[in-house]
């Protein structure tokens, strides 16, 4: 059972952070935007509050927080309560699946990865958007985790270990691309580069075969 109390007690915290970081939230978006499939039916995997399911097109989302479904609502989202490793929906009904930063919260990534591949139509799509913990920020984020409201039960990945995981989970055709080089969040560089292992926030897209 992944831990939402931090999200259900400081729901309006965590969605102002993105107006508070609206640069660094931009350029989040904009490494999403560059590996963006055309998509008929898409949802994201941990929705929140809808900060990037909206501004994407992504019209449904999965959420266990019943308060940060409550704002993703508004924001013209429909949210279905649940969980990523079980996740109440039918086998191959959507064909682009996005999920960032959850894989850091879930209980078992493996799992989760899993039932995005199952809930996708062969030929589909995922982004996994997350922070990758071989950069400078990646580091900060671990070293200080015990003192964050929200990361002090996180499980941060790097872009190889997403990588294994997606490719484990019988995803191919996979392409990354990275963004915010620097030290901290106050010292943040934006623009985008392929791969990962320099900025701090990486998205990989891969595809489920046509012929899964």
């Amino acid at each position: 059972m992944p831990n939402i109390e931090p999200f259900e007690k400081l729901t309006d915290h965590y969605d102002n952070w993105f107006e508070e970081h609206s640069g660094v939230y931009a350029e989040e978006l904009k490494a999403i935007e560059a590996l963006l499939p055309p998509f008929e039916k898409g949802i994201e995997i941990g929705v929140g509050t809808g900060r990037f399911a909206a501004p994407l097109g992504i019209k449904t989302g999965l959420e266990p927080s019943r308060k940060m479904a409550q704002i993703a609502k508004t924001r013209g989202i429909e949210v279905i309560p649940g969980q990523a490793e079980a996740m109440p929906l039918p086998d191959a009904s959507y064909d682009f699946v996005l999920m960032v930063t959850t894989i850091c919260f879930v209980d078992d990534a493996k799992k989760a990865l899993q039932e995005i591949w199952r809930i996708l139509k062969p030929g589909g799509f995922v982004i996994v958007g997350f922070v990758d913990k071989e950069t400078p920020l990646g580091r900060l984020y671990q070293k200080n985790k015990e003192k964050s409201r929200f990361y002090k039960t996180a499980h941060f990945f790097s872009g190889d270990e997403v990588m294994s995981l997606l490719q484990q989970a019988g995803f191919t055709d996979c392409e990354a691309v990275q963004t915010l080089f620097g030290p901290d969040l106050a010292h943040m560089r934006g623009g985008l580069k392929e791969g990962y292992g320099e900025g701090a926030f990486v998205a990989i897209r891969c595809k489920k075969p046509q012929e899964a």
